[in-house]
C-alpha cells in the first residue's frame, strides 16, 4: 500500500488570476494571424519557434503564436508545419467545443456581427441564452468554433443565478442519475 505524500492537510489552492492563454492547433499560422489580427482586431504579441517541445523534449518543429485580448489574456495557436487543422471530437456535437470571447456590450456585439459578415464569414445569431448573455457564433480558418458574447442580465439577476447555481446543478445530477438507472432497468 502506498504511503500518503504528506500527513498534513493539502495546501490552500492558489488564487487563479484569470486566463493567460487558450491554445489550439492551426492549419496555417499566417491565415490564422490574418483572421485574428486583421478581422477580430487581436494583435499578434508573441511568436515562439522551436524544434523540440519544452515540456516533453520530443522533436516536433512548430510555431506558437499569441494574440492579446484587451484584458491581457491571449488566444494562442500551434502551427506544426503540416497544414493540418485539429480534428473535431468524434463523440461531441460540433456546437459544444468552442471558446467564448467577451465584448463590452450589445452594441459591440452587433458591430462585430456586421464586421464578420462584411468579411464574408458566416455568423449564427444573435442568440439569447436564458436572458443571461447574447452571443454570435462563427468558425475561424481552422474550423475552430468561436463565440462572441456579452452579459445582458443586470448584476442583481446574475447574483441570483449564482445563488441558485449549486441547487440547479444538484437537480441536473439527480435527473441524470435517474435517467441512467431507468436505462439500466
Amino acid at each position: 500500500m502506498a504511503e500518503p505524500l504528506s500527513t498534513s492537510s493539502p495546501p490552500v489552492a492558489a488564487r487563479i488570476e484569470g486566463l493567460h492563454h487558450f491554445a489550439w492547433r492551426c492549419r496555417d499560422a499566417e491565415a490564422t494571424r490574418q483572421f485574428y489580427e486583421d478581422i477580430l482586431g487581436l494583435p499578434l504579441v508573441h511568436v515562439i519557434r522551436n524544434e523540440h517541445v519544452p515540456s516533453t523534449g520530443e522533436y516536433c518543429p512548430y510555431v506558437h503564436i499569441f494574440f492579446r485580448m484587451h484584458d491581457g489574456s491571449c488566444i494562442a495557436f500551434f502551427d506544426l508545419g503540416d497544414d493540418i487543422a485539429a480534428l473535431p471530437s468524434p463523440n461531441t456535437p460540433a456546437w459544444v467545443n468552442h471558446i467564448a470571447l467577451r465584448v463590452p456590450d450589445r452594441a459591440a456585439l452587433d458591430r462585430m456581427h456586421q464586421r464578420l459578415r462584411d468579411h464574408r464569414i458566416e455568423v449564427l445569431g444573435v442568440t439569447n441564452h436564458d436572458d443571461y448573455i447574447h452571443s454570435i457564433y462563427f468558425f475561424d480558418p481552422n474550423g475552430f468554433r468561436l463565440e462572441l458574447t456579452t452579459e445582458v442580465a443586470p448584476p442583481a439577476v446574475v447574483a441570483g443565478f449564482a445563488r441558485g447555481a449549486h441547487a440547479d446543478l444538484d437537480r441536473w445530477t439527480a435527473e441524470k442519475a435517474g435517467r441512467r438507472q431507468g436505462a439500466a432497468a
